[in-house]
């Protein structure tokens, strides 16, 4: 099964986006491992103002995935080379795909969809780049999320800049009935 895995920037206080929509404190001077992840995906699920934000700044990075866009307000043929998904059948969409042959799948964001897909459980790994600043404000990364989500934290790595990414998955639930009393 393909996984799916949240790879996203953060402020320490938690914000993907600053009071104004702003991305431009997200660190670019180093590769911050996002190469070597990009080779083990070949599919970016993302919201419909993450992929206009894509737009702005160019495809660059993203030219050889498939882009997934989650929207009900786009319309196909105004897009060419992303396929949309509507909210309707969304979950029944992100089942079957993960079933499908290839590559890992990059959940992009935003925060509106990260919600979404946290609602269903369908995030399999989580990727947190933390970068060193406070916003004090801005758009949450993990807004309208209602449970508690145990992790477990697997790897991290401490660049040189002060931004540390932290890898964490879902810990495997403890069958108890699986002792011999």
């Amino acid at each position: 099964m393909r996984k799916i895995t949240l790879n996203i920037a953060t402020s320490l206080d938690g914000f993907i986006e600053g009071p104004h929509g702003e991305i431009d404190w997200c660190l670019n001077d180093q590769d911050y491992g996002l190469t070597e992840f990009s080779e083990d995906t070949d599919a970016l699920f993302m919201g419909r103002k993450s992929y206009e934000l894509i737009l702005q700044v160019g495809l660059g990075f993203f030219e050889d995935k498939t882009l997934y866009v989650f929207s009900d307000t786009l319309v196909p043929d105004e897009h060419f080379g992303i396929k949309i998904i509507r909210r309707a059948n969304f979950v029944s969409f992100v089942q079957d795909f993960r079933e499908q042959e290839g590559k890992n799948i990059w959940l992009f964001g935003g925060a509106g969809l990260v919600a979404s897909f946290m609602a269903e459980n369908l995030v399999d790994e989580f990727l947190i780049s933390v970068h060193p600043l406070i916003l004090g404000g801005g758009k949450l990364l993990f807004q309208n999320v209602k449970d508690k989500v145990d992790l477990m934290l697997i790897d991290s790595h401490v660049y040189s800049s002060g931004l540390i990414q932290l890898k964490y998955i879902i810990p495997p639930k403890f069958d108890l009935s699986m002792l011999d009393m």
